[in-house]
């Protein structure tokens, strides 16, 4: 065959497409970088005030976990919030100047709360509606009378002064800035923790259960168990979020077990968005904000923040992040719609 015959084919590799970024992890990479000049600049945004809000999005986040992705209404995430708090500080307290690592007072917080979160879903996991939720208030309430009681929570008075401790043994949290950055850090792995499990076949197993429970139980799901794993979860996360709160504020607060804090993350989570990667995050800023920068004017302040609810629930039915992401949805169909019409 002489070289004239010959024809060169053209050989291509295929592109190789990396996997798109979800958009909520999109969002924390944007801001993540600003998030960590936070303590550059305290006279923008102090660096205490970003560490409160961080927990109470955490809160969210892990209530949101429940209620938005597993369809269960709870009433009893304070005592998951207040018990690891106070575990945590009590820890910190009587041991931080023994050397008692920081990550282990952590550590026992969260398991406290998941085992509360065990005990209280043992009893109301069977129940639906209403009735679940009313079992978890009735056992919060339990959670609450034994904060009131017990001699080492405190009492009224609460727990004051509670050490930072150094994480590792090297890095003193009790400077305000290391501590911004280890919240953060938390934060953000809780965050992505959180991302996996919704994305994952558990998560898939749990929107099934939310939608439509009869047919989730048909194809062979354990639901009960599956709920109550989930139950833990969030109970684990929110005694996480507690148990960083206490450090951060360096107090653990009668306030935090009572019924009034489990109807605050409701809210947070109600006004940003049920189901949403971001709307508990922004539910929580904002209620947090409002205490904050309205704390002078007392009472009003719940005023103010029902009255933020009722516009909220009147025109932003599913949240100021999940109508955000509606009209997204409704401007790509017109698009496709568009494209499809001028094909």
């Amino acid at each position: 065959m002489s070289a004239s015959s010959t024809r060169s084919i053209p050989f291509t590799l295929p592109a190789s497409r990396l996997p798109a970024v979800p958009t909520s992890i999109r969002i924390l990479l944007v801001l993540l970088l600003p998030a960590l000049l936070v303590p550059a600049f305290p006279e923008i945004a102090y660096p205490v005030f970003i560490m409160k809000v961080l927990c109470y999005a955490l809160f969210a986040l892990a209530f949101n976990l429940l209620i938005g992705f597993t369809g269960l209404v709870s009433f009893g995430h304070a005592a998951f919030f207040g018990w690891s708090g106070y575990t945590t500080g009590i820890l910190m307290i009587r041991f931080a100047n023994k050397g008692f690592p920081v990550e282990l007072a952590i550590l026992a917080g969260v398991v406290v709360a998941t085992g509360i979160g065990w005990t209280i879903g043992k009893l109301a996991i069977r129940r639906t509606g209403i009735y679940f939720s009313m079992i978890t208030l009735a056992l919060s309430q339990v959670a609450y009378f034994l904060a009131v009681q017990i001699p080492w929570t405190g009492g009224e008075d609460g727990m004051q002064g509670i050490p930072r401790g150094k994480l590792l043994g090297l890095v003193d949290l009790s400077a305000d800035n290391h501590m911004y950055y280890f919240t953060l850090g938390v934060f953000v792995l809780a965050f992505l923790l959180i991302h996996r499990i919704v994305h994952s076949p558990f998560g898939q197993v749990l929107k099934a259960l939310r939608d439509n429970a009869p047919r989730a139980i048909s194809l062979g799901y354990d639901t009960d168990r599956c709920k109550l794993y989930a139950f833990m979860l969030s109970a684990a996360l929110a005694g996480l979020a507690g148990s960083l709160k206490a450090l951060v504020l360096q107090l653990s607060a009668l306030n935090d077990v009572m019924l009034s804090t489990s109807t605050e993350v409701l809210l947070m989570t109600l006004l940003g968005g049920l189901a949403t990667g971001w709307g508990p995050v922004v539910g929580a800023t904002l209620v947090v904000s409002l205490q904050n920068h309205l704390a002078q004017l007392g009472g009003v302040v719940t005023i103010i923040i029902g009255l933020t609810f009722i516009v909220c629930v009147s025109f932003f039915r599913r949240g100021l992040v999940g109508e955000w992401q509606a009209l997204l949805q409704r401007r790509q169909l017109k698009r496709h719609h568009a494209t499809v019409l001028d094909a």
